[in-house]
């Protein structure tokens, strides 16, 4: 019964990084974003001709294909203003992998989630709650470890750590464009590191609530 008790431990250790992680991205993947990113001094002006107004609104229609349920359609009808398509063939491609990307990983959060909830229901029932919390604290120290590897990362070379991340979810070369394309001027390599940085906060925040309850937790089980 140890042995098992022990290894539902571990799983639940290493489900905890994941659905924080994706909470903290899925919080990013909201308009909001993309209001803030645009007022930051370190994100430059489109030099391609996109009003602030232009790239604001298209930036927000192209976040929210990536989260709802429609077809490449949706981001392949827009145009600017004269009329021609606003992405090409190459970037709609790119943006179908990404949603396929987003809606898979969205549902492995969801089940993920669920999972880290009914142990705590399972825990609670065989009196067990003592080692669920102590597996969410150490969940949280596991958060904690992955995202400051990922942040220095970030410091050290993040041009690196951009291209090693596209060629781990992404077949090829279909991520790379030119300046001149929409996606690139609606999202500079900026607008990444600033999102970097701020999924580092989110995740480093809920880390920290996690192994403050779970120590909280353990202690009055304790007492």
């Amino acid at each position: 019964m140890k042995w098992l008790i022990r290894l539902c431990q571990v799983l639940l250790a290493i489900l905890v990084p994941f659905v924080v992680l994706m909470t903290s991205v899925r919080i990013l993947l909201t308009p909001l974003t993309v209001d803030i990113e645009y007022k930051l001094p370190s994100v430059p002006a489109d030099s391609y001709g996109f009003t602030l107004s232009e790239r604001t609104a298209d930036a927000k229609l192209a976040l929210q294909y990536l989260i709802n349920s429609q077809g490449i359609s949706f981001l392949a009808d827009q145009t600017f203003p004269n009329g021609q398509p606003l992405y090409n063939e190459r970037e709609l491609s790119h943006m179908q992998d990404v949603k396929n990307l987003v809606q898979k990983t969205i549902f492995g959060w969801y089940f993920a989630g669920a999972l880290v909830v009914l142990a705590s229901l399972v825990a609670w029932r065989i009196q067990k709650s003592k080692d669920y919390w102590i597996a969410i604290r150490d969940g949280g120290w596991a958060t904690l470890i992955l995202i400051f590897a990922i942040l220095v990362g970030v410091t050290i070379n993040f041009d690196w750590l951009f291209t090693a991340f596209h060629h781990l979810f992404f077949t090829g070369d279909t991520w790379l464009f030119f300046y001149s394309d929409t996606l690139i001027r609606l999202f500079p390599m900026e607008f990444w590191l600033n999102l970097f940085v701020a999924l580092g906060i989110f995740t480093i925040l809920f880390s920290g609530i996690l192994i403050w309850v779970g120590k909280r937790a353990n202690k009055r089980k304790r007492g």
